[in-house]
């Protein structure tokens, strides 16, 4: 059955809000649950200035709790609406459905999530879908190809709202780590963009960013940020593991052409100097920014490359506020802004 009536919008486009997940699985964030609760809430404060939460929370006792959190940090209550539904971890871009518009209706996808071919605990993730799809009463449709569960998750991919896709080869191509789906090829994954995103031109990047927990998440590597523009982190120590690969992608961009056969145009973004904690290598990366009605939400590293970020990113966003946002504890669960949410496009 292909359905030619369906369109991935563009985050920038216009957003009814964002879902969220409150964190309450420790284990994300060894050592740091606590700092993340409130750095949390200073995200979802900044996300409802703008527009509504949507925000997945485990249980009554929780919601209780996220609520008097929200309210001595000043929050705007009336942009805040609760879904009750437990989840083993808060990453919404992964686990939520991806909402496509169909015809003249709206439609949630469900990719089915598995824990990016490496975590097993996710029966309750498997849930989120179907609820958001329920308290938002849209209705949600499983991807299936050849008959099989399609599974990629929201941060694999990223679109212009026009038909061109951008993904990594890492992600979904590599052979023997964190196989999504054996033996799919370029024109499989093709094929199941065209039919249920209305994709007719798929960007491939090569690898993503070393420490990346998802391996090659395109949200860490290069984002549209509009119809014909494409920001992209480099790295500017030859030394550093990121320099290859970054400067491979950055050449497969200046190759690239978007669905109307012109070539992109291509905007660099710097990388934070490289975050170790623990003895491992964190995945921050400036690309992780959020769209939000009127505002760009930006992680932010205590890095001297910060302010240059923010700058580059307020060039690509001139009509919309850019805010910096600190995300070093965040960066702890491997994952920052964009990670954690997924946008509710009107």
């Amino acid at each position: 059955m292909s359905n030619s009536n369906r369109r991935f919008p563009a985050e920038w486009e216009k957003q009814s809000g964002i879902l969220l997940c409150f964190p309450h699985n420790g284990n994300d964030w060894p050592g740091k649950y606590e700092a993340i609760q409130w750095a949390f809430v200073e995200f979802i404060k900044k996300v409802a200035t703008f527009e509504e939460v949507f925000l997945v929370v485990a249980d009554e006792k929780l919601k209780t709790k996220v609520s008097e959190m929200l309210e001595t940090a000043t929050v705007k209550m009336s942009n805040v609406s609760f879904i009750i539904h437990k989840t083993n971890r808060s990453w919404m871009r992964d686990s939520g459905p991806i909402i496509v518009q169909n015809g003249t209706k709206r439609e949630a996808l469900n990719f089915n999530f598995n824990g990016w071919a490496k975590y097993k605990n996710i029966n309750l993730d498997k849930h989120v879908p179907s609820k958001v799809g329920e308290f938002l009463k849209i209705p949600v449709t499983q991807v299936i190809y050849n008959g099989k569960p399609v599974i990629v998750e929201g941060g694999a991919i990223d679109t212009n709202g026009k038909g061109t896709l951008l993904t990594s080869e890492e992600c979904l191509m590599h052979p023997d780590i964190q196989v999504r789906n054996p033996n799919f090829t370029k024109a499989d994954y093709e094929a199941v963009f065209k039919e249920y995103l209305g994709i007719t031109n798929v960007i491939w990047l090569g690898d993503g960013i070393e420490g990346d927990d998802t391996h090659g998440h395109i949200d860490d590597l290069c984002r549209f940020v509009n119809e014909d523009t494409i920001i992209t982190i480099v790295e500017s120590d030859p030394k550093d593991n990121n320099y290859k690969p970054l400067q491979d992608n950055l050449k497969r961009l200046q190759n690239a052409k978007l669905e109307n056969g012109k070539s992109p145009k291509i905007v660099e973004l710097p990388m934070p100097k490289r975050i170790d904690f623990d003895g491992l290598r964190l995945p921050a990366s400036y690309a992780n920014f959020l769209i939000l009605n009127n505002c760009v939400l930006v992680p932010t590293f205590n890095d001297t490359n910060d302010r240059i970020a923010l700058n580059i990113l307020a060039g690509c966003f001139p009509d919309r506020e850019i805010i910096g946002i600190n995300a070093i504890d965040l960066i702890w669960g491997f994952g920052t802004l964009h990670c954690l949410s997924q946008q509710i496009p009107k």
